[in-house]
């Protein structure tokens, strides 16, 4: 009866967004890495071991979204969120209390971590898509805003405001800074998924908009109105296109997500901005929470722009300028408004893909199974999530131990941006799939 009550449909808004906070907090991951890679500290991992946790946490992410998305479908959104945020925040308190080494922290931030964002991230776009068909790119930008303003307040609680919670709680139950700051986070994280679950309910088959009239579906019109089943959809090159589409533009976001503390301190130092690492990771800190701050708004912002422009408009536009800020970023990386400017705007077109891939998915193979469907579209994240922060990591670790060897960053980031490039031009040839047969 609870999924038959029609309520006030931006309640289930106000849901998706705490539910996507806590979900944010696996990009919050570069405020870490700098102490797990000190070599004087408890942990002395290596560049390429962070990027693996980071790499594990994206990919059980992704290919958990595959089932979750078909469990959603068979028992409700709200079991499978609040699956999500017991196992995301018992990912978060093992790690605390045990994750001394690096097959810990891979095992219970990477792998438990992963699956319980994996979990509940389908259920807030799912539910918000089938409540809001008359404004699917501006309420699917909203409902995962939350996971970009997430990483923003996981990131400053972490290093800076009220004096940093790694410093603060250095040393709490007997545990280094990181380890304590992730078993507070569990805790928070599963009170917070827990609240937001509660609303994570699907209106009734019949429900329409007050006033909104469902437009026609045009022959093979991208209008949400025809629906595929996930084997349907997989016999579609549009699938494969917005596949490899969004595994490119998010391998360009996830890499400089993974390594912007690394590279501002190495930048920074070279061209003489930052005279020592930690002032030169202040300016890395800074450029990571207003990165992550607009990354929640590219959500929301493409989602609308893309709701009159159209979504392969807004996909083509949004890798082009994605891929040219990677290749302008090396530069200016050199200096501290460049370098703030630079984590900005790719973080803002960063944040497009999860208002706009999601939005088209349910445009080209409809609203019904869109939960579903999007799982297998979001596939392509896992495989960037493992790709950019490895190509990253590896060329980081050929760099001599110690110093500020800035060209180690030139490759990853050329790689990257004509990525980016590469699949605005494939976007270019998009068409709206035919309408399913039997």
């Amino acid at each position: 009866m609870a999924e038959n009550k029609i309520m006030n449909r931006w309640i289930i808004v106000a849901g998706a967004i705490l539910i996507q906070l806590s979900l944010g907090a696996i990009y919050a991951w570069s405020v870490f890495t700098g102490l797990l890679t000190n070599q004087a500290g408890p942990y002395k991992f290596t560049a390429t071991q962070t990027q693996l946790i980071f790499s594990a946490g994206l990919a059980f992410f992704a290919v958990v979204m595959v089932i979750a998305g078909r469990m959603q479908a068979k028992v409700g959104p709200r079991p499978i969120a609040l699956a999500g945020g017991v196992v995301l925040g018992l990912g978060y308190i093992l790690g605390g209390l045990f994750g001394t080494n690096f097959i810990m922290q891979l095992l219970c931030i990477g792998v438990i971590g992963g699956t319980g964002i994996g979990l509940a991230y389908v259920v807030p776009i799912a539910v918000c898509v089938k409540w809001f068909p008359d404004k699917k790119g501006m309420i699917t930008g909203f409902a995962v805003a939350g996971f970009g303003f997430g990483a923003t307040l996981w990131v400053k609680l972490g290093d800076s405001w009220f004096g940093g919670l790694l410093n603060n709680l250095d040393g709490m139950l007997g545990l280094p800074g990181v380890q304590a700051v992730f078993l507070v986070y569990g805790i928070t994280f599963l009170v917070l998924v827990l609240l937001g679950s509660l609303v994570m309910v699907n209106p009734p088959a019949s429900y329409v908009p007050a006033g909104w009239i469902p437009p026609v579906a045009a022959a093979g019109g991208s209008t949400g109105q025809v629906d595929f089943t996930e084997r349907q959809m997989l016999k579609t090159p549009q699938f494969y296109m917005l596949w490899l589409t969004f595994m490119a533009s998010a391998m360009a976001g996830l890499m400089v997500i993974g390594i912007i503390k690394l590279f501002g301190i190495d930048a920074l130092q070279a061209s003489g901005t930052a005279a020592t690492a930690n002032e030169a990771g202040i300016i890395a800190g800074t450029a990571m929470a207003l990165f992550a701050i607009l990354n929640g708004l590219g959500r929301i912002i493409w989602g609308t722009i893309s709701d009159k422009l159209g979504r392969k408009s807004s996909i083509v536009l949004m890798c082009f300028l994605q891929g040219i800020m990677l290749l302008a970023f090396y530069k200016m990386g050199g200096s501290k408004m460049g370098f703030i400017v630079g984590a900005c705007i790719i973080g803002f077109n960063f944040g497009g893909n999860f208002a706009l891939f999601a939005s088209a998915t349910a445009d080209f193979f409809g609203n019904k199974n869109v939960g579903l469907n999007y799982g297998y579209v979001f596939l392509s994240y896992g495989v960037a999530g493992i790709v950019g922060p490895q190509i990253a990591g590896y060329f980081k670790d050929r760099a001599p131990v110690g110093t500020a060897d800035v060209t180690v960053w030139l490759a990853p980031m050329v790689i990257a941006g004509i990525a980016c490039l590469a699949v605005a031009v494939l976007m270019l040839a998009l068409k709206s799939p035919k309408a399913p047969q039997g």
